[in-house]
């Protein structure tokens, strides 16, 4: 059984914040915790527009508190996100997160990260095969 704390997992050392400032994300669960997944509490500050294209994982996301937009660049569309919806990038969807207050949110990624991955340039994380290169702040 693993059992971890939020604000100990902020203060131990699984809080990774992004280069640019708009989120931070604890990692509460990791790849080699023996799951096939990973499990992380996400912050994504107000005020802030993050490009994301997850294409080596599946996301789903569940918003917890404040509210926002996910806007998808394929077609343009746009959601709402308030506290109690969740969004799944079912098809590695690239898009476009906003903030309008900070979002806490719960996120699920398969395969699961590592626990040190940042947003490449083009808004991915690395496959689960090839190392990250990158390190947070």
């Amino acid at each position: 059984m693993i059992v971890r704390n939020l604000e100990e997992a902020r203060q131990g050392g699984r809080l990774v914040r992004a280069e640019n400032g708009n989120w931070d994300s604890t990692r509460l669960s990791l790849a080699d915790d023996g799951g096939n997944c990973s499990f992380h509490i996400t912050r994504i500050y107000a005020g802030t527009e993050t490009h994301i294209h997850y294409k080596h994982h599946f996301e789903a996301v569940f918003c917890m508190e404040g509210e926002g937009e996910v806007e998808t660049l394929a077609d343009g569309k746009i959601w709402p996100i308030k506290p109690g919806d969740i969004y799944i990038l079912d098809q590695h969807d690239e898009h476009l997160l906003r903030a309008s207050k900070t979002m806490h949110l719960a996120c699920v990624f398969t395969p699961g990260l590592t626990g040190t991955e940042v947003h490449r340039e083009d808004g991915s994380y690395a496959p689960a095969n090839e190392p990250d290169d990158q390190t947070p702040l």
